[in-house]
C-alpha cells in the first residue's frame, strides 16, 4: 500500500494532492512541501514485531513510510543500514559520556545522499521519465549518478566549478553528462532548474523536491531500531541546504508518532563558520539572509539554502540547538575521528563531530548525555582537505637512513 496523503506547503499551510508540482502553487520556488502520510494505517502495518521479521537489511524495510507505490521497482544497489559503532576514545575527547557514529560513507556512492537518490531513481521511472537531473557540489551528484546508471537510467549534473576532483571522477566512472558551471553552487542550481523546464527532465535537486527529504529520513529510523528503540540524547548532522536534519527529525518524530519509541533525540544543527545562514536565521528569528559562502566543506558550502525552513522548524521542534564551526576545527575532527575511531569523514561529515564537541565545551550538550554524529560522506571523496589535515607522509632513503630518528620522534620506538 501507499500512505501518502497529500503535501503540505511548509510557508502557507496549504495541503495539496500528492500529484501536485514539487513547490507550493500559491507560494511558489519558496514554498516547499512536506509529504503526509496516513499514520494510523500505517501503524497497523508497520511494528517492532514486523520490522524484526524482515530480512531485508536496507532502508527499503521502511516502505511503508516511504512515497513510492506498492509493488514500485527499487534499484538493487543495497542502501541504508549503515553501521552505527560506539566510539568510547572519540567521546572522552570530544567530552560526553557515550558517542555514536552512524557511518553512512559505507552507502553504494560513499555518502548519505544516496537515500535521496534511490527516491528519485524510483519517482523519475514511475513518472516515465528516462534521465534524471541535479544540481550538486559532489555528493548529491554522484549519488545521483550512480543510482541512475543501476537502474538504466541517464543523469545530467551541474556542479560548481569548485567540486572536488574525486567527485567530479566518480560522476563520469557512472556515466553521468556532467556540466561544470564556472561559477558557484546557486548558479549551477538555477541552470539545472531552467534545464529541467526546458527538457522535462526528472529534477532530483532535493533543495525542492520534497520526496528526496523522505530517503533522507530513513537514517533517523535505522538509528531507533539499531539502537534497540532507545535513541541517543543528541544527533548531530551537519547542515548545508537544511533538508538533511529536517529529514533525520522527521525519521524520529514518525517513530514515536508510530508509538515505535518514547522520546525523540535533540537536534545540533552545525554549520560551518563560513557557510552559516541557516546559524544566522535560526538565532535572530527572521528570514534567511543568502551569503557568499566560504569554506573548505563542499557539501555543505551553500549560501542560498532552499531547505532552511525545514532545517530550523526541526532544530525547534526537537528542543536542539544549531552551532557553528570553524575550517580549522573542521580539520582537527578530521584527524581525531581518524585517528581514534578509525572513520574517514569528509569535511562536512566531520563538521557533525566537530559540532558535539564545541557544544559540549559550551555546556549546549551536556557532558553526562549520550551523542551520535552522522559521518554523511567518506573523506576520500575529498583527499585535498585530508592532506590538508594531515600533512605530508615522512620520505625516507631506500637504504632506511633517518627511520630511527623518525620512529624515536613520532614515539614509537626508544633509543
Amino acid at each position: 500500500m501507499n500512505f501518502v496523503r497529500g503535501l503540505q506547503c511548509v510557508c502557507c499551510g496549504a495541503t495539496y494532492p500528492a500529484r501536485t508540482a514539487f513547490t507550493c502553487p500559491a507560494c511558489g520556488i519558496t514554498g516547499i512541501l512536506d509529504v503526509k502520510y496516513d499514520y494510523p494505517a500505517i501503524a497497523r502495518h508497520l511494528t517492532r514485531r514486523v520490522l524484526a521479521q524482515r530480512p531485508e537489511r536496507s532502508h527499503w524495510r521502511y516502505r511503508e513510510l516511504l512515497p513510492i507505490r506498492a509493488g514500485a521497482r527499487v534499484p538493487d544497489l543495497a542502501v541504508g543500514w549503515t553501521p552505527l559503532t560506539p566510539a568510547k576514545a572519540l567521546a572522552r575527547h570530544v567530552g560526553v559520556n557515550t558517542l555514536y557514529l552512524k557511518d553512512d560513507g559505507r552507502n553504494p556512492s560513499a555518502s548519505l545522499k544516496d537515500r535521496a537518490s534511490s527516491i528519485g531513481v524510483v519517482k523519475a521511472r514511475e513518472k516515465g521519465l528516462s534521465i534524471v537531473a541535479c544540481a550538486s557540489t559532489g555528493n548529491a551528484a554522484s549519488s545521483l549518478a550512480g543510482m541512475a546508471a543501476s537502474f538504466g537510467l541517464r543523469s545530467v549534473i551541474f556542479v560548481p566549478e569548485r567540486a572536488p576532483e574525486p567527485k567530479i571522477t566518480q560522476l563520469l566512472i557512472f556515466g553521468a553528462t556532467v556540466l561544470r558551471v564556472r561559477g558557484g553552487y546557486e548558479q549551477a542550481f538555477q541552470l539545472c532548474q531552467q534545464s529541467c523546464e526546458r527538457w522535462g527532465w526528472y529534477n532530483r535537486n532535493s533543495g525542492i523536491n520534497p520526496y528526496l527529504v523522505e530517503g533522507k529520513k530513513t537514517a533517523g529510523l535505522e538509528i531507533c531500531e539499531q539502537l534497540a528503540w532507545k535513541p541517543p540524547d543528541w544527533v548531530a548532522v551537519s547542515v548545508g541546504d537544511g533538508c538533511t536534519v529536517a529529514g533525520i527529525w522527521k525519521g524520529f518524530r514518525e517513530m514515536k508518532t508510530l508509538g515505535l519509541i518514547a522520546r525523540t533525540p535533540k537536534m545540533l544543527g552545525v554549520q560551518a563558520a563560513g557557510a552559516a545562514p541557516v546559524t544566522a536565521a535560526f538565532l535572530s528569528g527572521k528570514e534567511l539572509e543568502p551569503i557568499e559562502p566560504e569554506t573548505i566543506a563542499d557539501s555543505i558550502a551553500v549560501g542560498v539554502p532552499r531547505n532552511w525552513r525545514k532545517a530550523i522548524a526541526a532544530i525547534r521542534e526537537s528542543g536542539g540547538a544549531m552551532i557553528n564551526v570553524t575550517d580549522d576545527e573542521i580539520l582537527d575532527a578530521m584527524r581525531y575521528t581518524g585517528r581514534l575511531a578509525g572513520v574517514f569523514a569528509e569535511p562536512a561529515a566531520a563538521t557533525a563531530v566537530a559540532g558535539i564537541r564545541r557544544a559540549a565545551a559550551e555546556g549546549v550538550i551536556p557532558k553526562r548525555a549520550t551523542a551520535l554524529a552522522m559521518i554523511t560522506g567518506n573523506g576520500l571523496k575529498d583527499t585535498r582537505s585530508a592532506r590538508t589535515a594531515v600533512g605530508d607522509p615522512c620520505d625516507i632513503a631506500p637504504d632506511g637512513a633517518g627511520l630511527e630518528a623518525i620512529l624515536e620522534l613520532r614515539g614509537l620506538i626508544e633509543r
